[in-house]
């Protein structure tokens, strides 16, 4: 089957509390802005629709941090179940929007190379694939950033626990496409990855 989107919206996961890092790593700096600034502006620099960011942990700061950005920012009450909750929190907004989107790209404040070309790619691999889900590989795995038709919306909202999206991708593994990303699997979760990040740039290599 066939599955085509018209109205697609990017939505940015940024309600965890970035616990093993011992900071938020939302608001780490990399190449002179904040990690949610950075993605934030790739967002929305690709065109792809409306942009909306889930906060929780640490919200003030985050909407402090994006005072001025055409994103809508989202409160997830439920931020500490873990991912799941914020992507429940994404399926249901999308009422809100109009017009409403028959797409979600999720996206993560923590893949510092993703950039528009990316985001763009996997909108214009899943039109001319017409596939349920369009999602990145890295390191042995699919996720993020990852987009999904409005097919796969009821299973997204039916998510629990600190898991993402994964299984659902496992599951339509028939109906996904997927494109290489080598730099996804580069993410942020302790205070050694962010110096191993610092490291990779000032040796010109990120």
């Amino acid at each position: 089957m066939r599955h085509v989107i018209m109205h697609p919206c990017i939505m940015v996961l940024a309600a965890g509390r970035s616990s093993r890092l011992g900071r938020p790593k939302q608001l780490l700096t990399f190449r002179g802005r904040s990690m949610i600034g950075h993605t934030v502006d790739t967002a929305l620099e690709s065109g792809i629709g409306p942009v909306c960011v889930v906060t929780g942990a640490f919200a003030e700061r985050l909407g402090a941090a994006l005072s001025g950005s055409d994103a809508l920012v989202l409160f997830n009450e439920d931020w500490e179940e873990g991912m799941a909750s914020s992507i429940r929190k994404a399926v249901s907004a999308i009422a809100t929007i109009k017009p409403m989107p028959d797409g979600i790209l999720f996206m993560v404040c923590d893949q510092p190379f993703v950039n528009v070309q990316l985001l763009r790619e996997l909108i214009s691999r899943q039109a001319a694939m017409g596939s349920a889900i369009t999602a990145c590989s890295y390191d042995g795995t699919n996720g993020t950033p990852a987009l999904y038709h409005r097919s796969i919306f009821r299973e997204l909202a039916a998510l629990k626990g600190d898991r993402g999206a994964k299984n659902i991708i496992q599951r339509h593994l028939q109906e996904t496409e997927l494109i290489p990303f080598p730099q996804g699997g580069l993410d942020i979760d302790t205070e050694s990855d962010y110096l191993e990040l610092i490291n990779k740039a000032k040796g010109g290599m990120a």
